[in-house]
Order: C-alpha cells, then sequence, then structure tokens
C-alpha cells in the first residue's frame, strides 16, 4: 500500500489537490487549477472532441475564437435534478463525467510526481451543496461517482470548512474555540470546532466538532449581482417591445436572469431562444441593447464579460473605486463602481442573507460572539471588503485570521484521513 493519500478540493471557480506523506502527516505537494473545461466545435457531427481542462481550457478557447463549448462553475450543476445530461459532438456528458474530467487532471498531475496510481483520496464537499435535502444528497453521489469514475477506489468525504479547520490547527500553540468560514465560488460554509494542537494526531476528532452549517451564496452570487446591476440594462432590462401598437410590454425576465448565471447563459444558446430575442428586436424597434444581447449570445462572450466582472471584484477589494469595462464587438460597457454602491446596493441583499445566517448559526448552537476566540475566514470570496466587515462587526478585527485562501482546505482535507481513516476502523 502506498504511503500517499490526496486531499482534493473540488471548487466551483478553482481545484486543489494535495499530497499527503502518511508515514510523516506532512504535505508534499499542492497543485491547483481553474475548473474549467473546453470542447472544441467538432469538425463533423459525428466526432468525439476531446476537452482540454484549467490553464489549458483558457488558452485554447482564446486561440478557437471562444468557438466551442467553455464550461465553468461545474459544481453548481451537481445539486440541479433538472440537469441530465449535456451532448457535445457526439457524446452524453452527466453532471459525475464533467466533474470526472477535472478529478482525471488532478490525478493525473499528482500521480506523475508520486510515480504511483494513487487510489484514496479525501475529497471535499460544502456543507450545503443545496438547501433542498434531496437535492444536496444527488450532489454527493455525483460527486461520489465521479471519483470513482477518475480511478479513486477508497474515498472519504469531508466538510469543507472542517478541512479548512485542520489546516489552521497547524498554526496554532494553544487550545481555541473556532469559528471557521468558507467562503468559495458557490456557498459559504461554517463550522465550530474545538482546536488543539496537541490533538492534531488524534484519530477520533468527532467530540471537537461543534456544529456546520452553511448558505448556497458564494462569489458566483455577487458576480450575478454585479452582472444584474450594471451589466443587463446594456443587454435591454428596462427595454419594452410592442407587438400591439400602443400596448409595450417589458421583454422577457429570463432573458435577463439567464445572462447573470453561467450554468444558465446556455439557455439562451438555442434556436428557440435565438428567435425569441430576434423578435423583440424588431419589435422593440431594434433597441441598440438587444441587438447587444444578440451578440453576447452568437458570439460566445459569456467567459470574457464575467472575467471582466470578477476583475471588478477583486479591484474593490483594495481600491474604494472601479470601473466595470467591457468594449467588444460594438458593445460598450463603463460602469463605475463604488466600495458603498458595492456593499450598499449591488451586493446588500445576498450579505444581508450571510449576516442573518450568521445571527442563527450562533443561536441555534447557544454561541455568543465573545464565546468564539478566532474566525479563520478563508475561500477566494473571503477577501470581498464588506463581507470581511461583516465578521468584523460581529467579532472584533483581532480575531479575524486567514490563510492560504486557495489552498487551506485542500490541505486540511489531505490532514483529516488520519481522522475519518481512524474512525472507519
Amino acid at each position: 500500500m502506498s504511503k500517499y493519500i490526496y486531499g482534493i478540493d473540488f471548487g466551483t471557480t478553482n481545484s486543489a489537490l494535495a499530497i499527503l506523506d502518511t508515514n510523516t502527516n506532512q504535505l508534499v505537494k499542492l497543485f491547483t487549477i481553474p475548473s474549467l473545461l473546453f470542447f472544441p466545435e467538432p469538425t463533423h457531427p459525428k466526432e468525439i472532441v476531446s476537452p482540454t481542462v484549467g490553464h489549458e481550457a483558457v488558452s485554447l478557447y482564446v486561440k478557437n475564437r471562444m468557438r466551442g463549448r467553455f464550461m465553468k462553475s461545474i459544481k453548481k450543476v451537481l445539486p440541479n435534478k433538472s440537469f441530465i445530461d449535456t451532448r457535445i459532438g457526439s457524446k452524453s456528458y452527466r453532471a459525475e463525467d464533467l466533474v470526472a474530467l477535472i478529478l482525471i487532471h488532478l490525478k493525473k498531475l499528482a500521480d506523475d510526481f508520486t510515480g504511483e496510481n494513487i487510489t484514496t483520496a479525501v475529497i471535499g464537499r460544502p456543507v450545503v451543496f443545496d438547501e433542498n435535502p434531496e437535492k444536496d444528497a444527488i450532489a454527493q453521489e455525483r460527486l461520489s461517482k465521479a471519483a470513482q469514475i477518475a480511478g479513486f477506489e477508497e474515498f472519504y468525504f469531508q466538510m469543507e470548512p472542517i478541512g479548512a479547520a485542520f489546516t489552521y490547527e497547524r498554526q496554532i500553540e494553544q487550545e481555541q474555540l473556532v469559528l471557521v468560514a468558507d467562503f468559495g465560488g458557490g456557498t459559504s460554509d461554517f463550522s465550530l470546532m474545538r482546536l488543539n494542537p496537541n490533538a492534531i494526531n488524534q484519530a477520533d476528532r468527532r467530540a471537537d466538532m461543534l456544529a456546520q452549517g452553511g448558505i448556497y451564496i458564494g462569489g458566483d452570487s455577487f458576480d450575478s449581482d454585479i452582472m444584474w446591476h450594471k451589466g443587463t440594462p446594456h443587454f435591454g432590462r428596462g427595454v419594452k417591445e410592442e407587438f400591439t401598437p400602443g400596448k409595450p410590454i417589458d421583454l422577457p425576465l429570463s432573458y435577463f436572469t439567464s445572462i447573470c448565471s453561467w450554468e444558465k447563459m446556455n439557455f439562451l444558446d438555442s434556436l428557440r431562444m435565438k428567435l425569441s430575442i430576434a423578435k423583440s428586436y424588431q419589435y422593440s424597434g431594434k433597441d441598440y441593447r438587444v441587438k447587444n444581447l444578440q451578440t453576447l449570445i452568437e458570439q460566445n462572450l459569456g467567459y470574457v464579460i464575467f472575467k471582466e466582472i470578477e476583475k471588478v471584484k477583486i479591484e474593490l477589494t483594495k481600491d474604494d473605486n472601479a470601473t466595470f469595462s467591457f468594449n467588444e464587438s460594438d458593445i460598450s460597457i463603463n460602469e463605475p463602481i463604488s466600495i458603498n454602491e458595492f456593499s450598499e446596493e449591488i451586493i446588500e441583499s445576498n450579505l444581508s442573507k450571510i449576516n442573518q445566517y450568521l445571527n442563527g448559526f450562533l443561536e441555534r448552537n447557544h454561541i455568543k460572539n465573545k464565546d468564539v476566540d478566532v474566525v479563520f475566514m478563508t475561500g477566494g470570496t473571503s477577501m470581498v471588503r464588506p463581507l470581511n466587515e461583516i465578521f468584523v462587526e460581529h467579532f472584533g478585527k483581532e480575531k479575524i485570521k486567514s490563510g492560504d485562501n486557495f489552498n487551506s482546505v485542500a490541505m486540511g482535507l489531505a490532514y483529516s484521513y488520519h481522522v475519518l481513516a481512524g474512525a472507519v476502523a
């Protein structure tokens, strides 16, 4: 049996793999890739096209002038009951097949490093894939199937914030009551744990895991908020169409909810929806904003525009002002955004939901703010300033700690191996 196991954090935006030497309980290597897939356009209907993963997917997508099928936020498809499969070229892919492509890529990187075929892993999952228990169960089952397709024979699931907690535990010198807040692209997850540096090698840590919870809001939600407030007016939101003279009506809301969500954007890329948008263009008096919507869909500009949105979000983590700029194919958007507008208008609703959930989580578990010694914040979205300020207001700046926002979970998942394997044994 190999001395190595993998800790795998399959994320909405990025995925990471940590290699653990189980003999020394030390990490020996980390790999991180974007959770992206690109399928080039088939040259003929029966061709099975080979996908590329991660950074290579972006490069080939750009090289192919954005022709083909580009996929991101695949993790958010896992709890979607209505997603049975999607046809790409002559092959159909289920949700687990798409996830497996990313896991296979990560496993190959790690196997090439170890020189072995490692078949044991600890795989992270959010506290909630979905707030509906049935959908949550479907998501974990699909992730389990993806792990099997990728070649893992023995694997365990661990809550992602607990993984982050085990990483943080290696940084402390005395026992602490820690609230781990893990903010990813799709979810915000919380775990309340009693951490102790003297307990890192104990197999049974169940008594230290006091509470877990989460809400289905993450970084993608904030991206959607920016698109809704600052993007959709440039694509026809607010424009009227007039099928009957003298009776103008709003364009279908589905146009705009679809372009605010990456996984829904392909809904508009169908003959039926393209004809509907073309009709709206005619009956809106050929309004240029509806033409922008046609261009966005027909030229497959979704990834490009959301990269600009993400850039604005990142700029606002350090600057008080940023500009959402998108100038492609006759579409011209230059929308200034201040940190106050971002916090108080654009993402206010989702911030409020996270804050309300946090209050309820603490209340249900009979924890007062003063009882918490440390709040360990991790995940890329934890850097969003207004979100960070919620926790500062609750607990005080001195209690807020952070680590490697992109690898903390994968590292802790690997560290979880002895705990999970010991519990099973």
